[in-house]
């Protein structure tokens, strides 16, 4: 089965952007549009360009299916998170899981933790970020981390964890894959942009 990231990056590549650019980010946003609907969580854990990890690996993006212990008394919640691994937690990890934000926040909250990255400019498959709780708690520019930090527990992921390697995290924060459940996605968007403002 053709690997969708290969298949959008090839895409991206015959249009003669580079990774990162505004003409990128644009093109990204408006090619996921037309798949909106058509793309299947359950083939996306298992396409070519994801490596599956046991466990989490700090600095690096993962997405799998999540069932919250708490599902009960939470607002609401992703069951479908895709989430940069920070640090180990009780039972578990910290994670911030981007889609708690709009793809265009996502896209400028991404583009400033990449600026902790490891490795150069070059993204490649050893490129992570160098960033914990503390650092974003206490800079600034970073405050759009606060809606998206989430304590997941080991035991409620309930699929395989796919990491998504740096030169497909572009591609992975337009995909339409969040899976908000009690409430819609425009609501989530909402909150988080108060949260983050009022901080």
């Amino acid at each position: 089965m053709a690997s969708l990231f290969n298949t959008l990056r090839t895409e991206l590549t015959a249009k003669g952007y580079e990774s990162r650019s505004r003409e990128a980010k644009t093109w990204f946003a408006e090619r996921v549009k037309e798949l909106n609907g058509r793309i299947s969580r359950k083939t996306l854990l298992n396409d070519d360009a994801l490596k599956v990890r046991s466990k989490p690996i700090w600095g690096h993006m993962f997405m799998f299916v999540y069932d919250p212990k708490t599902k009960d008394t939470l607002p609401y919640y992703d069951r479908f998170p895709l989430v940069i691994a920070l640090q180990p937690a009780e039972g578990g990890f910290l994670g911030l899981n981007l889609h708690y934000l709009r793809p265009d926040v996502r896209a400028v909250f991404l583009d400033k933790l990449m600026s902790t990255m490891s490795g150069g400019e070059q993204l490649t498959e050893r490129s992570r970020l160098r960033v914990r709780y503390e650092l974003l708690a206490s800079v600034r520019r970073f405050r759009q981390f606060s809606p998206c930090l989430k304590h997941y527990l080991s035991g409620h992921v309930k699929s395989r964890i796919a990491q998504v390697y740096a030169p497909d995290w572009e591609t992975a924060i337009f995909l339409p894959i969040e899976q908000f459940a009690k409430t819609n996605k425009t609501k989530v968007w909402k909150e988080s942009q108060k949260i983050y403002q009022s901080n």
